[in-house]
C-alpha cells in the first residue's frame, strides 16, 4: 500500500500554535472502536504537516505548526461515517488528509483534534469501459491508478500534476488540482463525474454520475475545491480516455515572454488544445531549458488520435511562425525532470526561502500580472529572484506560475516568506488575476480570501454553516469562521 511521502526530515514535535482544542474524556478510546487510530507523539506530529515550504523550515527546527491529538485511519466509507458522527457529537475538529502533498498548509490540523488519514482507502472500485467511467477510492495515489487503468483497461485519466507520485485522487479533487496535460484533458473539475462525500454528521451522499444535467445546481462542483471544509470525499467517479494512439512534440524560441503569450492565446482561440503548452520566461529558460538568457522557450506536446494531434500541431506551427524552431529533445528533457522536487529540500536546508505562486487570469490581464508580480516580489527585502512560466492554457486565459526565492537572516525567514506572499498575491489580485489556479487556499492563502471572493464569501460561509453547523470540518481554512477561535498565523 502506498503511503504519504515526508517533505523533509522532522527533527522534533514541538507545536508552534497555542493549546489545541481539548479532547472530551474517554473520546480517544471510543474513537478507536470506530477505526484504527494512532496517538504516539512522533506519528501524530509527522502526519500533521504537508509540503508547505515554510513548514519545512519549522521541521528542521524541530517544530510543526500544530499537532493532531490522534490519527484515525479508516478503511471504509462506513468507518469514515462513524468517525464523523462521533466527532460531530463531541464537537471535535477533523482535518481530512491524503498524500499530504499540498503546499499551502491545507492538511495542517490548526486546532488539533483528529487527523483523518484517508490513504488506507485505496484502489479502483469499478470500471465502465464503455462509458469511460472509473470509480476510485479517495486515498489512491496517482501512479497506482494510472498503472492499473493502462495495463488492465487500456484507459487513462490524463491527470499528471507535478505531485503525481505523492498525491491522492481525493487530494486532486479537494484542492481543484491541475495536471501538466490539462490543456488536452482539462483540470480535475472537468474529469470528475461524481463524488461520494461523508458529511459532518456522518451521513453519506453521492453526487453526479451523469454526463450532463439540468436538475438544479451541480452539487459535485460544490465539493470540488472545498478542501475538506464541507465534507470528506471518500470515493470519486472519474472520466477516462482511451490510451493515446500517437504523440508529437515541438519547441520554439521567442524573443520575449509577451510574444510567446500572444502565440499561446492565438493557438487556444483557434480551438487547438495541445496537451502541453509551457512557456518559460528568459531566466527559467536559461535555468531549466539550457537557453542563454536572451530568449523564452515554449514546449509543446500533444497526444491522442492522429488526426486531432496533426491538426493541433499544425495550428501551433502556424501561430509560432515568427519564432525560432528548437529541437524537440527539450521536451524529452522536461519529461524526465518535470516532477523533481529535490531542489526545494536542498535550498531549504541552506536557509533559502523558496516557494511558488500559481494563479490564473484572462488573456487580456496576463501581461500586467507577469510584470507586476515580479516587480512586487523583487521589492521585498532579501528577495533574490522571481521568475515565471505559463503552465496551463484555456480559451479565455491561462495560468502563470511564479517561482521566487530569498535569502533572509535566519531570524527573518518567516517574516520574509509572509512579505513575499503578501506582495505577490495582492499584485495578482490588483492586476486582474485570481487567488489560486490549482494549489488551493489552505492556511497560507486564507488571509487573502475576502479580497479574492468579495461579496461571494458570505455565500460560501452560508453553505459551510448549513452543511457543518458545528464547524468541525477542517476549521481555520479557506478564510471561514471557526468555533475554535482565530488561527494564530501569520
Amino acid at each position: 500500500m502506498t503511503r504519504p511521502t515526508a517533505p523533509i526530515e522532522l527533527l522534533g514535535h514541538e507545536a508552534r500554535l497555542a493549546t489545541p482544542a481539548p479532547m472530551p474524556e474517554g473520546f480517544l478510546e471510543l474513537l478507536a472502536t470506530d477505526c484504527p487510530t494512532v496517538t504516539a507523539v512522533d506519528a501524530t506530529a509527522d502526519a500533521s504537516r504537508d509540503w508547505w515550504p515554510l513548514s519545512m523550515h519549522w521541521a528542521l527546527a524541530g517544530q510543526v505548526l500544530q499537532r493532531a491529538a490522534v490519527v484515525a485511519s479508516p478503511t471504509t466509507t462506513e468507518q469514515v461515517s462513524a468517525v464523523m458522527r462521533r466527532c460531530n457529537d463531541a464537537r471535535v475538529p477533523v482535518t481530512p488528509a491524503g498524500g499530504r502533498s499540498g503546499v499551502v498548509g491545507a492538511s495542517v490540523p490548526v486546532f488539533g483534534g483528529v487527523l483523518l488519514d484517508l490513504t488506507s482507502m485505496q484502489g479502483i472500485q469499478s470500471v465502465d469501459a464503455t462509458s469511460g467511467l472509473v470509480a476510485v477510492w479517495a486515498g489512491t495515489f496517482g501512479p497506482d491508478l494510472e498503472a492499473e487503468l493502462r495495463q488492465q483497461h487500456g484507459l487513462t485519466v490524463g491527470h499528471y500534476p507535478q505531485s503525481f507520485d505523492i498525491a491522492t485522487v481525493g487530494g486532486w479533487v479537494a484542492c481543484r488540482g491541475a495536471g501538466q496535460y490539462s490543456t488536452r484533458y482539462g483540470k480535475i473539475e472537468q474529469m470528475v463525474a461524481g463524488v461520494e462525500v461523508v458529511m459532518a454528521d456522518g451521513s453519506v451522499v453521492m453526487t453526479g454520475g451523469f454526463p450532463a444535467g439540468a436538475q438544479g445546481p451541480d452539487l459535485t462542483q460544490m465539493f470540488l475545491g472545498s478542501e475538506g471544509t464541507l465534507g470528506v470525499i471518500t470515493r470519486v467517479l472519474l472520466k477516462a480516455h482511451p490510451l493515446p494512439a500517437t504523440e508529437q512534440r515541438a519547441a520554439y524560441a521567442f524573443d520575449t515572454f509577451e510574444a510567446g503569450l500572444e502565440a499561446c492565446r492565438r493557438i487556444l482561440r483557434r480551438g487547438a488544445t495541445p496537451a502541453v503548452l509551457r512557456l518559460y520566461d528568459a531566466p527559467e529558460s536559461q535555468r531549466g531549458q539550457g537557453a542563454d538568457g536572451t530568449y523564452c522557450v515554449l514546449l509543446v506536446l500533444d497526444e491522442g488520435d492522429a488526426h486531432i494531434v496533426n491538426a493541433a500541431m499544425n495550428v501551433v506551427s502556424e501561430e509560432c511562425a515568427g519564432a525560432r524552431l528548437l529541437g524537440d529533445e527539450l521536451v524529452e528533457k522536461w519529461m524526465h525532470h518535470r516532477n523533481d522536487t529535490s531542489a526545494l529540500q536542498a535550498l531549504t536546508r541552506k536557509g533559502f526561502v523558496v516557494d511558488t505562486l500559481e494563479i490564473a487570469a484572462p488573456w487580456a490581464a496576463l501581461d500586467r500580472v507577469f510584470h507586476d508580480v515580479r516587480t512586487a516580489m523583487l521589492a521585498v527585502p532579501h528577495a533574490r529572484s522571481s521568475t515565471c512560466h505559463l503552465s496551463h492554457s484555456y480559451l479565455d486565459g491561462a495560468c502563470l506560475y511564479f517561482t521566487f526565492a530569498a535569502t533572509p537572516p535566519a531570524e527573518e525567514v518567516e517574516a520574509t516568506y509572509v512579505a513575499l506572499w503578501d506582495a505577490g498575491s495582492r499584485a495578482v489580485l490588483a492586476a486582474g488575476g485570481n487567488l489560486s489556479h490549482h494549489h488551493g487556499v489552505g492556511l497560507n492563502r486564507s488571509r487573502f480570501i475576502a479580497e479574492a471572493l468579495g461579496s461571494s464569501l458570505p455565500v460560501l460561509q452560508a453553505v459551510k454553516d448549513a452543511l457543518d453547523p458545528h464547524g468541525i470540518l477542517n476549521p481555520g481554512k479557506m478564510g471561514l469562521r471557526s468555533p475554535f477561535g482565530e488561527v494564530q498565523w501569520p
